[in-house]
């Protein structure tokens, strides 16, 4: 099992990833599949999500679904620390949002990793 402490801070109200996602035309987006790629892979254990590919989906679309399917498969790992194992049913959920609206995906995402920092002080 992972160590919450271990894992990097990256807490972002999920309205406010939606809003920059939509106001920058994309461009946050970049910023943030890259420091979510940090996370998910310390959640993990393991390099999930790469360098090249957080950064490419942000550019590409096929990478950019193939970004958030991994984001959902990793749901289960984030599930089992934050106490809500159903957490995994939602890869589907977000990889048809990563598809058509990347930022409300993103959004969902963010408010999930949130709920690893709850008790957590900076």
């Amino acid at each position: 099992m992972v160590d919450r402490a271990n894992i990097p801070m990256f807490k972002n109200e999920p309205v406010l990833v939606l809003v920059l996602g939509f106001v920058s035309c994309g461009l946050y987006l970049i910023y943030w599949n890259i420091k979510m790629a940090e996370v998910i892979n310390a959640v993990s254990g393991r390099e999930v999500i790469s360098q090249p590919i957080a950064i490419l989906s942000g550019c590409c679309m096929p990478v950019n679904a193939y970004f958030y399917y991994l984001c959902g498969q990793s749901m289960d790992e984030v599930g089992k620390l934050t106490g809500k194992e159903k957490l995994a049913d939602q890869a589907m959920l977000l990889l048809i949002l990563g598809i058509f609206v990347p930022m409300v995906s993103a959004m969902i995402v963010q408010g999930h990793i949130n709920e690893l920092y709850e008790g957590r002080t900076v």
